[in-house]
């Protein structure tokens, strides 16, 4: 391989048919014996435009589509110089950092000697230990194209907004469950909103027998085995769930919070108290018809309670989880789009009273198809407020357009599966931490279950990685009608 040209972060590099390089892969330009050098990834594989390379195709295409009688004559033996050239590939390559004695360093302005240079595949393992992205918190997530391991470290993921996307069925859910064991495994708490109850069975390995994470894994089905005691939820969690959930009027709000402190104050306060001092209440019948809609939403939700025998607490589980980490599985498969949002505005408020209370230490929030539940001015709230709090999110969608655009700027780490469709890579490209030129070059290559790492997990070097394989019971799959006939 030798140095061809540099312009701005772009080195093209020529390569030549014995010297086997692909997408992805990186390389390391050194000069001479000064311990200094470039490293750089291959972003794109091109056939060299070499002058008069097309005139010679040409020649050696057959006349009128017969072949030419006769041998051919080559007493200088070049035919096989020029076929050599012909096959010659330009690579073109982002650099990625500068090296100074093993020490790394972001600068791109150095510029290698082009005649002395010399230039060499980069081992990945290599590669990490100079970027020092494995500490004492090793997560594998599977295997390099060169059959090398691509380990990162829980403490990397701790404190971060984390995106995970790509087209559907490419792996996105499988690289959650595996980022999420590691870090039960480490100790850490971790709550889910489960969309398609794709991580019920996480406790269970592939034969349906318990695995070592079956006794961390709790799972609450809203209305069933997961129901909230009216009379301890504090009001201004409620109030969230009538605002922003059942968008509940100011004006109505006010009355509320009149009607439940009075309630209070007698110690009687219930679900049939709530809808008689509504009924009673000497409000405009305007408000007193709102107040009545929201009420019934809540009770029709089957997710209020008066008994509590019947109540399962968040605040129970999440305790339980704190003392040798846990997943909290917040199952919303059955419950209705108006169900879901009073569940989630619930968990987000009891999650930021635990952390503000210093009950929890933090937490990792782990949201699938967010955009069905979440309201948009909860985004910034979460990766904002929320994270100085303690909740650090990891979003998992295959509609990334529906990310707004100031959350990828915000982004510290993006796993990307495979997209073809320029507009989601468009979307994707906003991240601050990613370049469009490589995001739009590599993801589109992607087979499934492999994913572009990106961001501080690998200390800004993208990795394509294979995700491996878990030993846990799979749900959440399509149903098919012609699956046991094929």
């Amino acid at each position: 391989m030798k140095l061809y040209k540099k312009e701005g972060n772009i080195v093209q590099i020529l390569s030549f048919p014995n010297e086997t390089v692909e997408k992805g892969d990186y390389l390391l330009i050194e000069d001479g014996d000064i311990g200094k050098g470039l490293i750089v990834q291959v972003i794109d594989v091109q056939f060299a435009n070499i002058p008069g390379i097309l005139e010679e195709l040409l020649r050696s295409l057959p006349d009128g589509g017969e072949l030419i009688q006769g041998e051919d004559f080559d007493p200088l033996e070049i035919a096989p110089h020029i076929t050599y050239i012909q096959d010659a590939r330009l690579l073109r390559c982002k650099i990625r950092a500068t090296m100074n004695n093993e020490s790394l360093s972001p600068n791109s302005s150095w510029l290698p000697s082009r005649s002395q240079s010399s230039i060499k595949k980069l081992p990945i393992p290599t590669l990490l230990k100079m970027a020092k992205t494995t500490g004492k918190l090793p997560i594998v997530l599977g295997g390099t194209k060169d059959s090398m391991l691509l380990t990162i470290d829980a403490s990397s993921v701790d404190g971060r907004l984390n995106i995970v996307t790509g087209k559907k069925e490419t792996g996105k859910s499988h690289l959650s469950k595996l980022l999420m064991l590691n870090l039960i495994r480490y100790g850490a708490i971790v709550v889910v909103f489960d969309l398609n109850g794709e991580y019920t069975s996480l406790g269970m390995t592939s034969d349906g027998k318990r695995n070592a994470y079956h006794n961390k894994i709790h799972v609450l089905a809203p209305s069933q085995n997961f129901k909230v005691l009216l009379k301890q939820l504090h009001l201004h969690v409620l109030l969230s769930i009538l605002i922003h959930a059942l968008h509940l009027p100011g004006t109505s709000a006010r009355e509320f919070r009149t009607i439940w402190r009075t309630l209070k104050q007698k110690d009687n306060l219930t679900l049939h108290e709530l809808g008689e001092a509504i009924r009673n209440s000497r409000c405009n019948h305007h408000v007193r018809d709102a107040l009545f809609s929201r009420y019934y939403a809540l009770l029709n939700s089957r997710f209020f309670t008066d008994n509590v025998a019947e109540a399962m607490l968040l605040k129970e589980s999440l305790l339980k989880a704190k003392n040798q980490g846990g997943a909290i599985i917040i199952n919303l498969r059955n419950t209705s789009s108006i169900d879901r949002q009073i569940v989630v505005e619930y968990v987000l408020g009891k999650l930021v009273e635990l952390l503000t209370s210093w009950k929890l230490k933090a937490v990792f929030l782990f949201a699938e198809e967010a955009h069905l539940y979440l309201r948009e001015t909860y985004w910034d709230d979460i990766v904002t407020r929320m994270r100085h709090l303690g909740i650090f999110t990891t979003f998992i969608t295959n509609q990334p357009n529906t990310i707004r655009e100031n959350i990828y700027r915000q982004a510290d780490n993006i796993f990307l599966f495979n997209f073809t469709n320029e507009r989601d890579l468009e979307a994707v490209s906003r991240a601050a931490r990613v370049d469009a030129e490589t995001v739009k070059s590599i993801a589109t290559d992607l087979p499934p279950r492999h994913c572009l790492v990106l961001g501080k997990v690998v200390k800004d070097f993208p990795m394509v990685v294979k995700v491996k394989a878990l030993d846990i019971k799979t749900m959440g799959e399509t149903r098919l009608f012609f699956k046991d006939m094929n």
